[in-house]
């Protein structure tokens, strides 16, 4: 059974620091796209970062650019997303998704398909 537990969230003061983790299980996912979107209330699921099999790609969104750093280990089957320079409109419920749809793939996609496994969701709050 394939499983994504998203860890590391939490409330830090704006400027602040988290970094969040994403443990996968159920088959190994080192040949896998892997990324982070993320959900404010009232608005729709967004795309942050994401990562290729190989490390060899990331993306960011515009709004994480420089601040945010996503990152993968793969013998540990393990993704993670460092957050620097946090920022109120940063809060928001953040899911780890994978695409294992295509093996070694370059390409990394920033809208939810054809991520087709997501993680529960993990709540990061930024307060001012």
């Amino acid at each position: 059974q394939v499983q994504l537990v998203e860890s590391g969230g939490g409330l830090v003061q704006a400027g602040g620091s988290l970094r969040l983790s994403c443990a996968a299980s159920g088959r190994t996912f080192s040949s896998y796209t892997m990324a982070w979107f993320r959900q404010a209330p009232g608005n729709e699921r967004e795309f942050v970062a994401g990562i290729n099999w190989s490390t060899s790609n990331t993306e960011y969104t515009d709004s994480v650019k420089g601040r945010f750093t996503i990152s993968r280990d793969n013998a540990k089957n393990t993704v993670y997303l460092q957050m620097n320079s946090l920022k109120p409109e940063d809060t928001a419920v953040y899911y780890c998704a994978a695409d294992l749809t295509a093996r070694f793939s370059l390409l990394i996609g920033k809208t939810r398909y054809p991520y087709n496994y997501w993680g529960q969701g993990t709540q990061v709050t930024v307060s001012s």
